[in-house]
């Protein structure tokens, strides 16, 4: 649920702000008739579309590389001339 602070209490709470963000979703910023929005990088990632790159692919990736079966086939190599 998206919450409403004034800047005020937004300065003297941020702690809360922050973590009322990683919990709830993005939280709005009131300064007189400019407004902010506070969301967290997870939100912010999935709304701009940004993908991994593949470095962030290969130090995370979308599976356990355990269930990769890498054992060395046994049969003969082929014969060539």
């Amino acid at each position: 649920m998206m919450q409403e602070w004034r800047l005020t209490d937004a300065k003297n709470r941020f702690t809360e702000l922050v973590n009322q963000a990683l919990s709830s979703g993005p939280q709005t910023i009131r300064r007189r008739n400019d407004w902010v929005v506070l969301l967290s990088k997870d939100d912010y990632e999935r709304l701009s579309g940004k993908k991994p790159g593949f470095k962030d692919a290969l130090l995370n990736p979308p599976h356990s590389l355990a269930e990769i079966d890498v054992a060395r086939d046994p049969s003969a190599m082929r014969e060539f001339e």
